[in-house]
């Protein structure tokens, strides 16, 4: 690419210059490509050291001038096509019009504005497309990641840093590379290369610790190794973005949605060197989810800002320090104190802010009024004008919405139709008399438990008194405080919450803490539009949900008959529609009605909502994996605070079982009602915390007890007894009956345990748990839970193939050997193979299908037992539709190669010689020269080698011990990767034979014509690469040198040579075209020659297009020669190297190839197939029944 001229000192140092002209060179980087020695390997490792960029840019061009000694470069390229292209237009474009200058700083002033125009057009260009660009530094760092590590275009780079990779006991230095969807790493030093690529998604656990071997390191867990990395400059910012990263990676897997990046996170005011943008969209990103938990707001609210400040306490008379935080719809402030002071602030209920008066006293004072009459005095602001113009556009975009908290919040409850004038309740039973809700429903107005006491005689005792108590404190905090969404939240609330809330204000104050009534307030209506869409329909959420209905609380009385049951019905099945990725899961129901005794249907719809997307993420999924997750925090936390308990109890295996339902239910299936609902009450102000620190303390009262226990009944039994007779002996509810107290209570219950001792005794014992300690956890155990579910549903896959596609008379159960991996439990033989390739491989070849899917067979059956198992054939499969160019062309070339290819079928490759015989021609002595020299050098080079390593050899026998015959044994244990130079080379049949699946593979492709010419063009070429080859080699079996009457005389013209070479082409097309290849003339022209690929061994160019002084040092001149036999050549051989480079020249086999298949869409038809099978199966069993009948 073109680059700003830069100035260069010393053009020669670690680069080797390949082209001049007077005013250009073009330059290659030391140690690119093949050879290079000491020097080459010493420039690679200080390019991967210092992150230089000719690592990813090898090529360059500079701007010379024949009286100075400073160079401009201005141009770079990764690959010689690239480099070559600029190179090119220079000498077309500028190379006669510099010429004509007199002056050489006219020249270079001429040149670098050209240049620079350039640029300047390209990121114009760019800017349309993209609307911000990451620095130069970052882009050049993705190009090198996607170079190294064969990234696609759609792979994001979010960041990269310095830092080592402990291989064995031995550290690497080298870049870590951290994508959307991989972790890579890339270390050369002294020619040893370490190139590492993990998944987020292969991740189990993430760990930062500091070990004696490891000092301060990070270590990466997969399901077969772990990874250590160390020397970060700054491995705390490292670690969050690995956190971040492998969570997303998580969701992905639970979510099974793709990642994309959010556009409407806010963007810095000045960009970050070496930061990317999605970097800093993550961290924005982070933010959010901080401040939406902080102060359970929406999922969509977006943070704008955030600033440090005063707040004005009216109850305290002081200010307190904190941060002031400004969103799309909230004002919210968060004391430094922890539990001082929180405040939230809707936007929605703001009616006037304005700019106090400044003094030395309050400086820079922001006050802000509301609705109901409260105001909030702010101070200390750093930037006060631009945080009140941000306030006044978000005002400006909020909807004048009087649903919020206008009215006293002793209404909130009472939909807007119930305070209507009774006139015209009349006509609006009318109108929703056809409605499953409407705000005539009794439910509408009023909780379950108001309906039902609503009758009762008052009640004038102790507890009752006690009740009245506690609601005239709760009266009087409010006076204090404030009501509403919009009260000071502070250490006096919690005690209140601590202490119980009274059941008349119980679900105002559920609604509050929970945030749940932000989400009423916004949305008005649309739960009874919800019920009236989801009502009547069928589904399996609703055949649940009609299952689990009586069984919701039986126990209490309001759930003894139709208005309660259907009260439960609409907010299930509401709920239900709202998120059919949950749909409905057990013990839903038993929260939800819990939430209909003390709020309203939509009340306590919007508080399920709280509770299933944001307070307990992922409880109510079908899979559990909220409460899994939560079950392995809570493992751990014992672990930490109970150890010697923790021991016993996991020999026991009891902390699974007894946890999940008191997580999933929050106590309410395991403890009396009335005690289990003060739980409630603090999980909805503190949330999950006070639900990990009873349990806690529920294990701490019964350690002594349990540490006796001989087996898992009997410590549930002991911890189920003690739940049981958790009271409450200030409830002034009627008694509850508890259903399972009842049944386990036996002779001699245990003692009564108040449950406000039990509640006061988990703050005072584990009261030190945090919120943000406690997510930590939750991100640690999510990776294993979801790693564990993942490797469950692969189980589950592979016994579904079983009996999916390989059909009823299988004998697979016959070969199910459960011993093995689950992957390899399962195995097929050739015919199963053989239908399963014919439903689901893409490479389908007509007539030739069942030949290519034997081969396959035989390829994928590494042990030869006649059987394939399902790792294998995943193997293949992935291999032909997500591979890329090079893998794809390396699968088919081994299965033209043995074992895949057997002998019989090589065989027939003997009738289609006689199409492929050519005219003999004379080779140039120029290549017979190059060829013979080359050979010998390479020869005396080889035995030079040997000898130093024979007299190596000899001085290592003298030491060796123990340690290298350790090293020996282990070497030969590791397996060996696999190359394309380790590929064995193509002989005649075989080459004909992958031709043949060539020309059947392409019949139905919508450039079929393309295609086939592309075919018989590259043939044609590797027909003659394979002759020039055998001569090569049959110059190394000569011993005597050639007879100068025997050297042939090079043409002075050339042309002869060049006609009879196009007349060689026309003959290998014709026989092409005679053994069903589509004719087609050569069309390779110098471009196409000109590419240096990287991955053949030499490039292929025409003897005419080039001239001397161009030729590179990796150029070998192609001749081409005719044959007269018809019988096969057994000299003739090709490399896969050739292959490559070959098909690399035709743009419509690198599309065809470089195409990724989508494999579910075959699934699905197969599926489907398979099923129409079965129904015509069992249809025509049924016929043959009633005919013996």
């Amino acid at each position: 690419m073109w680059i700003q001229p830069e100035e260069v000192l010393l053009a020669g140092a670690l680069w080797v210059s390949e082209r001049a002209n007077p005013f250009f060179v073009l330059q290659r980087r030391k140690g690119h490509g093949r050879g290079g020695g000491l020097s080459g390997l010493l420039v690679g490792t200080l390019d991967v050291v210092l992150d230089s960029s000719a690592r990813v840019a090898p090529y360059r061009i500079l701007l010379q001038t024949a009286d100075s000694q400073i160079y401009w470069n201005i141009a770079c390229g990764s690959s010689r096509k690239e480099i070559t292209e600029h190179w090119d237009w220079l000498e077309s474009n500028l190379l006669q019009t510099i010429s004509i200058f007199d002056n050489d700083e006219d020249i270079t002033t001429f040149v670098k504005g050209k240049i620079s125009g350039i640029i300047a057009e390209e990121n114009r260009l760019k800017q349309g497309e993209e609307q911000e660009e990451d620095c130069g530094k970052f882009r050049e760092a993705e190009l090198k990641m996607r170079k190294l590590f064969g990234m696609p275009e759609e792979e994001k780079l979010v960041n990269y840093y310095s830092c080592s990779y402990w291989k064995g006991r031995v550290p690497r230095q080298g870049w870590l590379y951290l994508s959307v969807n991989h972790l890579c790493f890339y270390s050369f030093l002294l020619g040893k290369e370490v190139t590492l690529v993990v998944p987020w998604t292969e991740v189990t656990q993430l760990e930062k610790n500091a070990t004696l071997v490891f000092p301060e390191s990070v270590r990466v867990s997969t399901r077969h190794t772990e990874h250590f990395f160390s020397m970060f400059l700054n491995i705390n910012d490292t670690f969050k973005l690995m956190e971040q990263l492998a969570s997303i990676a998580m969701r992905q897997l639970l979510d099974n949605e793709a990642f994309a990046a959010d556009l409407s996170l806010p963007k810095p005011c000045k960009t970050l060197k070496n930061v990317s943008a999605l970097k800093r969209d993550l961290d924005a990103r982070a933010k959010n989810e901080r401040y939406r938990m902080t102060f359970r707001l929406m999922q969509d609210e977006r943070l704008d800002g955030h600033t440090d400040c005063t707040l004005w306490m009216p109850f305290a008379k002081m200010h307190v320090v904190g941060q002031l935080f400004i969103s799309n719809n909230y004002i919210c402030f968060n004391s430094r104190e922890e539990d001082l002071c929180q405040l939230i602030i809707p936007l929605r209920e703001v009616s006037i802010v304005e700019k106090a008066d400044s003094s030395s006293v309050l400086p820079c004072p922001v006050s802000i009024s509301t609705k109901n009459k409260m105001n909030f005095l702010f101070a200390n602001l750093k930037d006060r004008d631009f945080l009140v113009q941000r306030i006044s556009d978000f005002l400006q975009r909020t909807p004048d919405n009087t649903w919020g908290d206008t009215s006293p919040l002793s209404l909130i409850g009472h939909s807007a139709a119930s305070s209507a004038p009774s006139s015209s309740t009349a006509g609006c039973e009318s109108v929703h008399r056809g409605r499953h809700y409407h705000p005539g429903l009794p439910t509408a107005r009023q909780a379950l438990l108001q309906l039902y006491h609503q009758d009762g005689p008052e009640d004038l005792g102790p507890k009752a008194m006690k009740e009245k108590m506690k609601e005239e404190g709760w009266s009087l905090h409010f006076s204090e405080f404030g009501r509403g969404v919009c009260m000071y939240r502070t250490s006096r609330t919690r005690e209140l919450v601590l202490n119980g809330i009274p059941e008349r204000l119980r679900g105002e104050l559920w609604l509050l803490f929970s945030g749940a009534q932000n989400e009423m307030a916004t949305h008005p209506g649309y739960y009874g539009d919800l019920v009236e869409q989801a009502m009547g329909l069928c589904s399996l959420a609703t055949e649940e949900i009609e299952r689990d209905l009586h069984r919701s609380m039986p126990e209490h009385r309001a759930f003894q008959n139709e208005m309660g049951i259907a009260a439960l019905r609409r907010v299930l099945t509401a709920y239900a529609h709202r998120n059919p990725s949950i749909g409905y899961c057990q013990a839903m129901n038993i929260v939800t009605s819990v939430l209909l005794l003390y709020c309203t249907e939509e009340e306590a719809f919007w508080l399920l909502v709280v509770l299933c997307e944001r307070m307990l993420p992922d409880y109510y999924n079908t899979r559990v994996v909220g409460a899994l997750v939560d079950q392995g925090v809570f493992e751990e936390l014992t672990r930490a605070f109970l150890p010697l308990l923790y021991e016993h109890m996991q020999e026991l295996g009891v902390i699974s079982t007894i946890s999940l339902s008191w997580f999933l239910t929050l106590f309410l299936s395991v403890m009396p009602f009335d005690s289990a609902v003060l739980l409630v009450d603090c999980f909805f102000y503190e949330g999950i915390k006070v639900i990990f620190q009873v349990a806690l303390a529920v294990l701490h009262d019964n350690m002594d007890a349990l540490l006796t226990c001989s087996d898992e009944g009997e410590a549930m039994t002991i911890l189920g007894r003690y739940l049981d007779n958790v009271v409450n002996k200030q409830t002034v509810a009627p008694p509850t009956p508890h259903l399972h107290a009842l049944l386990t209570s036996g002779e001699d219950p245990p003692p009564e345990v108040d449950v406000f001792e039990l509640i006061r005794s988990s703050y005072e014992k584990f009261g030190s748990l945090r919120a943000d300690v406690i997510e930590q956890m939750r991100f640690r155990q999510r990776l294993k839970v979801i790693q564990s579910l993942e490797d469950t549903a692969k189980r589950s896959v592979s016994k579904h193939m079983t009996g999916c596609y390989w059909g009823a008379s299988s004998s697979a159960v016959q070969r199910h050997d459960p011993s093995l991996p689950y992957l390899e439990q399962y195995r097929i033989d050739s015919a199963q193979f053989s239908h399963l390739y014919s439903a689901l491989a893409p490479w389908t070849c007509g007539g030739h299908t069942p030949c290519l899917s034997a081969r396959l067979f035989r390829l994928l059956d590494q042990n030869q037992d006649g059987l394939v198992n399902f790792k294998e054939f995943i193997t293949g499969l992935s291999g032909m539709c997500h591979g890329d160019m090079t893998e794809k062309l390396k699968l088919l070339y081994k299965l033209h190669l043995p074992p895949a290819l057997c002998p019989e079928e090589a065989e027939s490759a003997l009738e289609a010689t006689n199409f492929f015989t050519e005219d003999e021609l004379q080779e140039s002595s120029f290549l017979s020269d190059l060829d013979i020299s080359g050979q010998q050098e390479l020869t005396s080079g080889e035995d030079a080698k040997d000898g130093r390593a024979d007299s190596e050899e000899r001085k290592e026998e003298k030491v060796k011990d123990y340690r290298y015959y350790l090293r020996m044994w282990a070497k030969e244990k590791e397996p060996k990767r696999e190359t394309i130079k380790d590929l064995p080379r193509m002989n005649q049949e075989q080459f004909i034979e992958l031709c043949k699946t060539l020309y059947n593979m392409f019949s139905e492709e919508p450039l079929e014509q393309e295609l086939y010419h592309s075919i018989a063009t590259v043939a044609s070429l590797l027909l003659r690469i394979g002759e020039v080859g055998k001569k090569f080699n049959n110059g190394i079996k000569k011993t005597e040198p050639l007879a100068p009457a025997q050297t042939p005389t090079p043409n002075p013209q050339g042309e002869d040579t060049l006609g009879e070479g196009w007349s060689n082409e026309r003959q290998v097309c014709q026989a092409l075209a005679d053994a069903q290849l589509e004719p087609g003339g050569l069309q390779a022209s110098d471009e196409e020659t000109k590419d240096d690929t990287s991955v053949s061994s030499y490039s292929v160019v025409s003897t005419s297009s080039l001239q001397c002084e161009d030729i590179a040092d990796d150029t070998v001149l192609i001749g081409s020669e005719q044959r007269r036999s018809s019988t096969l050549d057994v000299d003739w051989s090709i490399t896969f190297e050739q292959v490559l480079a070959s098909l690399l020249t035709e743009p419509p086999l690198v599309d065809y190839f470089e195409r990724k298949v989508d494999i579910q869409s075959k699934m699905a038809a197969c599926q489907a197939q398979r099923a129409v099978e079965r129904q015509i199966s069992s249809a025509s069993d049924n016929e043959l029944t009633q005919n013996s009948v």
